[in-house]
């Protein structure tokens, strides 16, 4: 498979300069988002040499090497042996990959690191999850980073558009749009990859073939891989219904995910280990409902009500339709031919959730009662930029409604910052609100 540049090299630059062998970097993200592949490629661009350990194959004789490391020189001496890979002092980089199957090698980093030969990425999945790490002691010489799946950037190197995105970052920049004959160009480009996604494999398929039905393929391949997953922390199976379920409980345009329309008799709380444990996972993007909405958002949400969002838009519109055969998968159609209608409006919500989560951001929403009618009124997302709070909301047609983002400003109207309408047509302002199509979403 191709390797496609990833913006990740500059942060795993940014911690071997700073940390200078003192501590590992731990890469945690979803399966098949390429981290073993981006750790790879770092290390041939960056070291003289390097190791690397899968521990989904790893033979037993390299696993026996971790039980005991009171003899380094034996444990480096062995592990060139067994992979004749040469091992240069401060020159090179060992991986472990998969490390979440291996426990004891995550442990054994504070002694590798403390003896500061070498250099250590590890990779890994469900990191997080308490039945993985119970035996072990966490090694407080372990630095954290998040990988997502590939952005739009990304995938407009991958596909040779650089151009395009850059004209997005021009329109936001300079805040004038370029005419709605460019707008269409550019979504145009931007419909392709919440067809394709964001999966490095995907985009390979998709490059190789240009063939949508065998890059569906692929994505139904990845989603039983996660199904799999899933059994191993939970074998009811009530994970996996959860995660399927996330399609349908967007369609349903609720104020929160339902889990007991999904689960029967089952409340929010009962099932807050396994939201916990899918969160964890990296394959969903969770957002809270934030109960009063201001600077301190994390501070002030429901952990019983929130919404599910899946990690990949590309892998969300396989999700929709999972149980049918490709050619039903109208939203493929709809995309294509840019007539997504209203009430396919979720999958940009999805793909909103995707690229907001991609920038760092925390995902928050808001539903409030209307005054004067049985209505609730939502705010789509809630993000902080400083000191203020930055509505969004999510259009699928007419720009000029948004009485929800309108009617929760003059509530919450001291801690608004910039308020942002997103939708499909051209960049515009209506009154102090951001009119922004989807692309231009990655600079808010």
């Amino acid at each position: 498979m191709k390797t496609f540049k990833r913006k990740i090299w500059t942060k795993f630059s940014e911690w071997k300069k700073e940390s200078e062998g003192n501590t590992a970097l731990l890469v945690e993200g979803a399966r098949r988002i390429g981290k073993s592949t981006a750790v790879e490629e770092f290390a041939k661009q960056e070291y003289e040499s390097y190791i690397l350990i899968d521990f989904s194959i790893a033979s037993k004789k390299i696993k026996d090497l971790f039980n005991d490391l009171s003899d380094l020189n034996a444990f480096f001496r062995l592990l060139q042996f067994y992979t004749g890979k040469e091992l240069i002092e401060r020159k090179s980089l060992i991986i472990f990959d998969e490390v979440q199957l291996f426990p004891l090698a995550r442990q054994a980093i504070k002694v590798l690191v403390k003896d500061h030969r070498y250099d250590y990425i590890e990779t890994g999945s469900l990191l997080s999850i308490k039945e993985n790490v119970k035996d072990i002691l966490i090694p407080s010489e372990e630095r954290s980073v998040q990988m997502h799946p590939m952005d739009y950037e990304e995938f407009c190197w991958a596909i040779g558009q650089t151009n395009i995105y850059e004209m997005g970052r021009s329109i936001w920049g300079e805040k004038k749009s370029l005419g709605d004959d460019v707008n269409r160009e550019l979504m145009r480009t931007f419909r392709l990859y919440m067809i394709v996604g964001g999966m490095p494999q995907a985009v390979d398929t998709f490059l190789e073939t240009n063939n949508f039905c065998k890059v569906d393929l692929v994505k139904r391949d990845i989603l039983k891989l996660y199904e799999n997953d899933f059994m191993k922390f939970d074998s009811t199976g009530r994970a996996s219904l959860l995660f399927d379920s996330i399609p349908a409980e967007l369609k349903k345009n609720a104020s929160r995910y339902q889990i007991s329309s999904v689960i029967e008799n089952a409340r929010a709380a009962t099932m807050l280990d396994r939201i916990s444990k899918l969160q964890d996972s990296k394959t969903v993007n969770l957002a809270y409902h934030a109960n009063a909405p201001e600077a301190g958002l994390s501070q002030n949400i429901d952990l019983e009500k929130f919404k599910l969002f899946v990690c990949d838009t590309g892998l969300f519109v396989t999700l929709c339709f999972k149980d049918k055969e490709f050619t039903e998968n109208i939203i493929y159609e709809k995309l294509l031919s840019d007539k997504l209608p209203a009430n396919l409006g979720f999958v940009y919500e999805n793909i909103i959730a995707q690229m907001l989560t991609a920038k760092g951001d925390k995902l928050y929403y808001h539903t409030f009662p209307s005054q004067t009618s049985n209505h609730n009124y939502e705010v789509d997302f809630i993000i902080s930029r400083q000191n203020k709070i930055c509505p969004i909301e999510a259009k699928s047609a007419d720009y000029k409604k948004h009485k929800s983002l309108d009617i929760f400003t003059q509530k919450f109207s001291r801690h608004i910052g910039t308020r942002f309408l997103i939708y499909t047509k051209e960049y515009r302002k209506d009154s102090d609100i951001f009119c922004i199509p989807m692309y231009l979403v990655p600079f808010i």
